[in-house]
């Protein structure tokens, strides 16, 4: 129950911050790089820090393609 918990949080998360970017490409790195982190953190407390990146940053990046700039924006990413 507590690692669904965590999982449904960090998924959460990480769609709802995946938005730095106003191209689609632009969203789908940034959210694959919250993801990867988030995912790496909880994997950690499980004893699968990379799967849980792997599965965080799929998740992340899917979720910041799929979002919305006039839902979601936080701005021009660091890489512009």
């Amino acid at each position: 129950m507590k690692r669904s918990l965590a999982a449904i949080l960090a998924i959460a998360g990480t769609i709802a911050l995946g938005g730095c970017g106003v191209t689609p490409g632009d969203r789908a790195i940034s959210g694959g790089l919250l993801g990867a982190g988030t995912g790496a953190a909880i994997g950690s407390l499980s004893g699968s820090a990379g799967t849980g990146a792997l599965i965080g940053g799929a998740v992340g990046a899917v979720g910041g393609a799929v979002t919305s700039p006039n839902t979601i924006n936080l701005g021009r990413p660091v890489w512009r």
